[in-house]
C-alpha cells in the first residue's frame, strides 16, 4: 500500500495514464481522485498531505495555462509577422530585382542582363551560355576581370550572330586566378522584373521571368523595372 492507496488501484490508473506520452493536469487530478477513493479508511490521508497535493495540482494547472497562453501568443505573432511580410513582398511586383542564380529567360526581348562577382582579380573571365538541352550557344570572352561585381548584357544571339529562339538558358562563369592560375569561386546573379509573388506551403517565392526564387535569393531590389 502506498500513501493509503492499494497497489492494484494505483497500477490500474497508472496503466491508463501511461497511454499518453506526457502526464497532464487531467492525469494528475485522476491520480489524486483515485488516491482518495481507494485510501484505507483506517489510515486516511493526512490533511496536510492532501493540501500539499492540491497545491501541486494548482501549480501544475497554472504552469500549463501559462504555457498554452505563451504558445498562442507566439503563434499569433508569427502569423502577424508573416502577413506583414507577405504584404510588403507583394508590393514589390513590377520592380526590378537582382537575385542569385544562373537561369536566363528569353521571350522576345532584345537583351538579357546578368552578371558575376569575383572574389579577387582574375587573369581571364569567360561566360558560356547553354540552352535547355545543354548545348553551348554563346561564348563571351575577354570580360572584366577585376575583383567585385560585373554586369553584362547579352543580345540573345548565338555564336553565329543569329537570334536565338525563346526559352530558358543558363550560364557558367569560368574565371582563372591571376595569382595561382586556378579557377576562382564566382557568384552568378541575374537581373529581371518581379512579375508576381506566389505564397506556397514552403514559403513565399518571387516569379521573375519563368523562374521562381526564394526571398533569400534577393541581392538587391531596383527602382523601376529590371
Amino acid at each position: 500500500m502506498i500513501d493509503g492507496v492499494t497497489g492494484s488501484s494505483v497500477a490500474t490508473y497508472s496503466d491508463t495514464a501511461n497511454s499518453n506520452s506526457v502526464l497532464g493536469k487531467e492525469d494528475f487530478m485522476g491520480l489524486l481522485i483515485a488516491q482518495l477513493k481507494y485510501q484505507d479508511p483506517m489510515n486516511p490521508m493526512e490533511g496536510t498531505e492532501f493540501s500539499a497535493q492540491l497545491a501541486q495540482f494548482s501549480s501544475l494547472e497554472q504552469l500549463m495555462n501559462l504555457n498554452d497562453s505563451m504558445t498562442s501568443s507566439v503563434d499569433a505573432n508569427y502569423y502577424l509577422t508573416q502577413s506583414i511580410n507577405n504584404t510588403m513582398i507583394a508590393s514589390l511586383v513590377g520592380n526590378g530585382v537582382k537575385v542569385t542564380g544562373d537561369a536566363l529567360s528569353v521571350s522576345g526581348q532584345d537583351e538579357v542582363e546578368f552578371g558575376y562577382a569575383l572574389p579577387s582579380a582574375a587573369e581571364t573571365v569567360t561566360v558560356k551560355i547553354y540552352n535547355e538541352a545543354g548545348t553551348l550557344v554563346k561564348t563571351l570572352e575577354n570580360l572584366p576581370a577585376t575583383a567585385g561585381d560585373h554586369k553584362l548584357s547579352w543580345d540573345c544571339t548565338d555564336n553565329k550572330g543569329d537570334k536565338i529562339s525563346d526559352g530558358n538558358y543558363r550560364f557558367e562563369i569560368e574565371a582563372v586566378s591571376s595569382d595561382t592560375g586556378e579557377n576562382l569561386d564566382t557568384q552568378s546573379f541575374i537581373f529581371g522584373t518581379i512579375d508576381s509573388v506566389r505564397f506556397t506551403d514552403s514559403g513565399t517565392v518571387l516569379v521573375v521571368g519563368s523562374n521562381e526564387y526564394q526571398i533569400s535569393d534577393i541581392l538587391e531590389v531596383l527602382k523601376g523595372k529590371g
